[in-house]
């Protein structure tokens, strides 16, 4: 009988591979049985920093609530050595996490929006939302849709060197789902300050009831599985939904139609070791046939949420290719406007 041919495995420093394996266990060990959360466990173990006003490597931070009841807050990046004649643009962030974990004050997500600050530079705006499985469908999108609409009638919360006309969206995994649904949203409704004029889609946490060739053959991949996705899917989507539902197969049978409607130019990130990038293309050819402008950019050798880990050489690279995007579309911006 022939032996199964070993799966291939990315190849990653043991300092990657030990903050996986912390991270990967401690959601595991958070995921109860009965479907909800270890919210006591995932709060002593997820690391927080506090925002500062004092600059630390040329980047301030402030904390802004929006709403008390429902822990609705973001945190302000400010690159406090940048040139601002002109303005500079709004990032607002969406973190990952499944919906379900982490928060913009988590460590690792702290020191990315440092990093997207300092190296763009823009202001950037870090969105806390609620998490399933306490807060479900559609509860996310609710809340960074007034987010939005927050800053939008709230001009004076940001530093005076920002620039709402140029504003993107962003976001990785759960977040750049998120990001995609307010770019929906907001193109359906408008706003009057806010001009989303890009969309930056780190690869996005899409899915379907279809198994994927890639989520079978990267099945048991760092940080993504079948057996985590479907659990987590099931903690965000409504009762009784199934994995086509609109929120998670946005390019299946339940897809929003875009046709008609503004949706930004949008860059998209897709790792060859994730197990999610079937659908993450899928979504890249459905906003082209949708005539969206979309770009994608791959790393065939990267996991899900590689850009999170700055040993990696691949993090920084992907940061760069943000900022030449950002760079790019207000350029075009500006020559459309004069």
């Amino acid at each position: 009988m022939a032996s199964e041919t070993p799966k291939a495995k990315a190849v990653l420093p043991w300092t990657t591979r030990v903050s996986i394996s912390f991270l990967s266990t401690l959601t595991d060990f958070s995921r109860r049985s009965n479907g909800t959360v270890n919210r006591r466990l995932m709060n002593f173990l997820d690391r927080k920093t506090q925002a500062n006003a004092k600059p630390v490597k040329g980047v301030s931070t402030k904390d802004v609530t929006v709403d008390a009841k429902r822990n609705l807050w973001f945190r302000i990046y400010n690159p406090t050595a940048a040139d601002a004649d002109d303005g500079l643009p709004v990032v607002i962030f969406f973190h990952g996490g499944a919906f379900a974990f982490l928060s913009p004050d988590s460590f690792a997500y702290d020191a990315v929006c440092r990093r997207f600050c300092r190296r763009i530079p823009a202001v950037v705006v870090s969105v806390n939302y609620r998490l399933a499985p306490e807060h479900r469908y559609p509860s996310q999108y609710d809340d960074g849709e007034d987010i939005l609409r927050f800053l939008d009638e709230n001009r004076a919360v940001l530093p005076d060197n920002a620039d709402l006309s140029k504003c993107f969206l962003a976001g990785d995994s759960a977040g750049a789902n998120l990001a995609h649904n307010v770019a929906v949203r907001i193109g359906k409704s408008g706003l009057q300050l806010i001009r989303v004029v890009g969309l930056v889609s780190i690869q996005p946490w899409f899915g379907g009831e279809e198994r994927t060739a890639a989520e079978v053959k990267l099945d048991g991949a760092p940080l993504v599985s079948m057996a985590r996705t479907d659990w987590l899917w099931k903690a965000f989507l409504p009762e009784g939904s199934d994995r086509d539902h609109g929120a998670a197969n946005v390019s299946g049978p339940n897809s929003e139609d875009l046709s008609g409607l503004y949706y930004p130019d949008t860059l998209l990130f897709v790792g060859g070791f994730d197990p999610l990038q079937d659908w993450q293309k899928k979504y890249y050819e459905w906003l082209k046939k949708s005539g969206k402008n979309a770009q994608l950019i791959e790393y065939p050798s990267s996991i899900h949420a590689f850009y999170i880990f700055p040993e990696l050489p691949e993090s920084s690279q992907l940061i760069s290719q943000v900022k030449d995007f950002v760079t790019k579309k207000i350029s075009d911006f500006q020559s459309n406007v004069y």
